[in-house]
């Protein structure tokens, strides 16, 4: 068996499709690395005095004034508790902010773990591993050389095996290295700007990328499996673009509550970001829409997936093509 993935090792790294996929995936989030540097870096002087003076323009019209004036007279109104002093509430939400007129905000790496470029490299890097899984067995198909090397190791079983953990095993170590490197040049990139690093930010940031990594390196193990099964990548990928398509749209028409749960993107969210929150309003009471509700809480609409929620769901749909993928290519014919 060793020898057997030392071969398929040697075979992946002569394709110059899977190089130029494994190239990607390094220079595109390299890519994205740069240009969050570059948006995130301090406004010059001269861009922070004309911010100052918009701001301030904008502060002193009466009517910003007047609608300040109404937020701490009655702050409910304005979604604030009714407690204490809302003055510094009352102006954060009234008040003209520097962030909508567009200055760059200071790097966070919080925000870049919830919603920022940390998740943008995660999708690209699943896409690119996706494609590399297909890809590596999709020219053994089309190529026909499939069935020589089915003289040379005629268990299809292990063959199978030797393919997949060759896939899985490359995506994982590339998808950990960009993605650790990732994070500390995020880190190291805060650290040169002076900015305050909240404790845990970059350790929840590893793990977060440890979990990318598995996502993407599972992700080309089933676009692997279904190329197995189809023996067509073209197939593979029409697949997968239907499901991407028409997946939410199908599970709506057919009518199944919280739908939300079951499509594959969200559950992969879940595992990412370690737990992925969703609005769904179906299933709940009549009471709930005519005012008559006797507990709150039955009527809230929030919704959460866990992260092992997310994984199980995704480790069964990899089941459900993994082992008709065995079964077929041990029992048909190769030509």
């Amino acid at each position: 068996m060793r020898r057997l993935v030392a071969v398929e090792l040697t075979r992946l790294r002569w394709r110059r499709a899977i190089l130029l996929l494994l190239a990607a995936a390094v220079v595109v989030p390299a890519v994205i690395f740069g240009a969050t540097a570059w948006n995130t870096r301090a406004p010059s002087a001269a861009e922070q005095a004309r911010m100052e003076q918009i701001i301030e323009k904008e502060t002193n019209r009466h009517q910003v004034q007047r609608q300040l004036a109404k937020c701490i007279a009655n702050p409910a109104q304005y979604g604030l508790p009714d407690d204490g002093d809302p003055q510094a509430a009352c102006e954060e939400m009234t008040l003209p902010q520097p962030e909508w007129y567009g200055l760059r905000q200071p790097l966070d790496l919080v925000n870049e773990r919830e919603q920022g470029s940390a998740i943008g490299v995660v999708v690209v890097l699943v896409l690119l591993m996706l494609l590399g899984g297909t890809t590596f067995v999709g020219h053994d198909w089309n190529s026909g050389s499939m069935s020589n090397q089915l003289l040379f190791e005629p268990r299809r079983g292990r063959v199978w095996a030797a393919k997949g953990l060759v896939v899985l095993l490359s995506g994982f170590v590339v998808c950990l290295a960009v993605l650790t490197a990732y994070w500390l040049g995020l880190a190291g990139l805060a650290s040169h700007r002076n900015l305050t690093v909240p404790d845990g930010a970059l350790a929840d940031g590893l793990k977060q990328g440890l979990r990318g990594t598995l996502i993407a390196a599972f992700a080309g193990l089933a676009g692997y499996a279904l190329t197995m099964l189809f023996r067509s990548t073209v197939a593979t990928l029409g697949i997968l673009f239907a499901v991407a398509v028409a997946g939410g749209m199908l599970l709506a028409v057919l009518g199944i509550s919280n739908n939300q749960q079951w499509q594959p993107q969200n559950n992969a969210a879940a595992v990412v970001m370690d737990g992925y929150h969703y609005y769904d309003d179906s299933g709940l009471p009549s009471s709930c829409f005519t005012g008559q509700a006797q507990d709150p809480a039955e009527c809230s609409t929030e919704r959460t997936l866990s992260a092992g929620q997310g994984g199980r769901y995704l480790g069964s749909l990899l089941l459900l093509v993994g082992i008709p993928s065995v079964l077929s290519f041990r029992r048909r014919d190769v030509p």
